[in-house]
């Protein structure tokens, strides 16, 4: 993994916070073989979902409990160090009619407060019906009840980074 010293400077944007940039931006701002977080962000449990070192394939990783911002920040900028990650994608909660209700803001500034504390890039990807999405292929699967509550979070999170990977041209690849 580059060092701060080393990895691309994000482009100054004065409507952004230091570390936040489009989702368009975020190819040009990894460094090769630097994989991708995937975040879904709940009032109880923090998602994860992992890409692939080519960034073509997202893989739910873990679910997080919820807690005080300080620990949550610090569980998920240690897992993104032991996997190298050199971005994270978050789950933005748009309303149906694409306008920003609490828990977008709540998102927002997740990742305004995490900014300042990484120098990876944070890019957000709208994730509207993904966790419907999820439940639904759960259900057809025939997951249990219990076992979809357990794993509807981290799969949400990669539903929302496959999207994100397909986005960026990235899960098209042959």
């Amino acid at each position: 993994m580059r060092s701060a010293a080393t990895r691309p400077m994000l482009p100054p944007r004065p409507d952004m916070p230091a570390r936040l940039c489009e989702i368009d931006d975020l190819s040009g701002l990894l460094a090769p073989g630097s994989r991708l977080i995937g975040v879904d962000l709940g009032e109880k449990t923090i998602g994860l979902a992992l890409s692939d070192v080519n960034r073509t394939i997202a893989s739910a990783l873990e679910t997080l409990p919820r807690g005080k911002f300080k620990a949550d920040a610090e569980k998920l900028l240690a897992i993104a160090a032991k996997f190298g990650a050199g971005g994270l994608v978050i789950g933005l909660p748009k309303n149906m009619d694409g306008s920003e209700g609490p828990s977008a803001q709540s998102a927002r500034a997740f990742a305004r407060n995490l900014a300042p504390l990484t120098d990876m890039a944070i890019a957000f990807w709208d994730e509207r019906l993904s966790t419907a999405a999820v439940e639904r292929t759960l259900i057809e699967a025939d997951t249990s009840r219990r076992r979809r509550s357990e794993v509807v979070d981290k799969v949400a999170a990669a539903y929302i980074l496959q999207g994100a990977l397909d986005r960026l041209g990235y899960g098209s690849r042959e």
